[in-house]
């Protein structure tokens, strides 16, 4: 069966030129001419693939995107637009825009992102029909271990869920919080409305309001649409705040205000809408030190933390490195189409034996990486200290500097964990955005990209 692309743009000679040249190509093409007529066609019958044009009458290309990411999560999407807006493209990938073609576009560039997006798409569904298979779509559980620890957050989980009560889930970076938010939602009688999450640090202060609150057109010096806000987003569902504590004070007052009112007013508007939401935070800060040295709300985070669930370290769960170990195997054998099948014995006392300072994070990169590495159809403790001995160059700085390494090994070790530190650090901050990370970095985007593939680092294990 061929793919099926839809393409929604207002210029029917554009629409024209979209169906001869992937028509030629085996695909099926269908065409709508305006946003809405896209909407209901896509809703009608999903296709594999969205070409989005930006600009058009009444609904333009980034409401459309939006309202069909909350509903077709999975559709990759391409923008085409006749203007190079970097901010705009940004905005198109932080909604879930697979890539952004500037038009006049050339036949065979958008021929290759088409087949790059349904190649990626291609291989999701078969990471997540293996994830299906190993039952790790499923609960708590199946996706964080089988210690102890995690069969208590499941209870705590499962205990809230079927109250209205709003969650604070605290945890260091890497260790899982996100799933338990999502576990929150899945298990709670809002489970077919919207789960929508923002990271409160990835976002520039500046524009932080506007996402979260919608804005009026004209509202402010660019404001040129009106533009609906995450909060309205999760309308019926779970908003989850990641990172919360790094929310600046002047919104900490709006938030305590919406928590407690239940409405929301968009940034111009002159009246409020009444919101139904279910509030999730997430910290990896301590938030009542914050607010004892008067950089937290002490009335916000009383509101934010009417259930609490701690979230225990990596290190502090060893059972479940090994279950993690093997499932992550599994997934990144079928990714990287690598034949790796086993962890041998000695190289799994080795991971168990590592502190995980990026808890889970780290350790599904590390086995990624190791996949990437492995000459054989199982990864050896040889591996596996490759792969660990950047974290380990950042603990010789510690002093801790085993015999044998020169001062230039050292160096050289340490080098290469500081730029994979700063690497991760960087795109944590902009979710995955390698081009906002490389700028961040002061670097162009090829050398990041290359450095990214050298460490085996994922831009979009940083997305969520």
């Amino acid at each position: 069966m061929s793919d099926t692309l839809l393409i929604i743009d207002d210029d029917d000679s554009n629409c024209r030129l979209i169906k001869a040249i992937f028509r030629a190509e085996g695909m099926e093409v269908v065409a709508a001419l305006d946003g809405q007529s896209g909407i209901d066609l896509a809703l009608q019958d999903p296709p594999d693939i969205l070409l989005l044009d930006l600009r058009m009458p009444g609904i333009d290309g980034l409401d459309v995107l939006a309202r069909l990411k909350q509903e077709l999560p999975a559709l990759p999407v391409v923008m085409l637009t006749g203007h190079k807006d970097v901010k705009t493209a940004v905005r198109a990938t932080q909604l879930g825009a697979f890539d952004y073609l500037t038009k006049p576009f050339v036949n065979d560039e958008v021929v290759a992102v088409v087949r790059r997006a349904l190649q990626t798409r291609a291989l999701q569904l078969e990471v997540e029909d293996l994830r299906r298979r190993l039952g790790a779509g499923g609960g708590l559980a199946s996706q964080m271990g089988p210690s102890p620890q995690v069969m208590e957050l499941v209870e705590q989980v499962r205990t809230v869920a079927e109250t209205g009560f709003t969650v604070l889930v605290a945890g260091e970076t890497g260790s899982g919080k996100e799933l338990v938010a999502q576990a929150i939602h899945r298990e709670s009688e809002r489970r077919a409305r919207p789960f929508v999450a923002i990271d409160c640090g990835a976002i520039p202060e500046q524009l932080l309001e506007s996402e979260l609150f919608g804005h009026e057109k004209g509202a402010f010096t660019g404001a040129e649409r009106k533009k609906q806000g995450r909060f309205q987003l999760a309308q019926g569902g779970t908003f989850f705040l990641d990172e919360v504590g790094n929310l600046p004070m002047n919104l900490q007052a709006k938030l305590l205000r919406v928590l407690e009112s239940r409405q929301v007013q968009p940034v111009g508007a002159d009246r409020s809408a009444v919101l139904d939401v279910r509030f999730v935070a997430a910290t990896n800060n301590d938030l009542q030190s914050r607010v004892a040295e008067g950089q937290f709300r002490a009335d916000l985070y009383f509101r934010l933390a009417q259930y609490t669930i701690s979230i225990p370290a990596l290190r502090d769960r060893p059972v479940d490195i090994p279950y993690l170990a093997h499932r992550f195997l599994a997934e990144a054998s079928v990714e990287l189409r690598r034949p790796v099948q086993q962890i041998v014995p000695g190289a799994l006392e080795l991971l168990g034996a590592h502190p995980w300072p990026g808890n889970v994070r780290e350790l599904h990169n590390a086995i990624r990486q190791a996949v990437l590495k492995t000459k054989d159809l199982m990864i050896g403790g040889d591996v596996v200290r490759e792969v660990l001995k950047g974290p380990a160059a950042a603990r010789h700085l510690a002093g801790a500097v085993p015999a044998g390494l020169s001062l230039r090994e050292v160096a050289a070790e340490a080098a290469e964990a500081a730029e994979r530190h700063a690497i991760c650090e960087a795109l944590r901050a902009v979710r995955g955005n390698k081009s906002r990370a490389a700028r961040a970095l002061d670097t162009d985007y090829k050398t990041l990209h290359l450095k990214m593939k050298r460490f085996g680092i994922r831009a979009q294990d940083f997305v969520s």
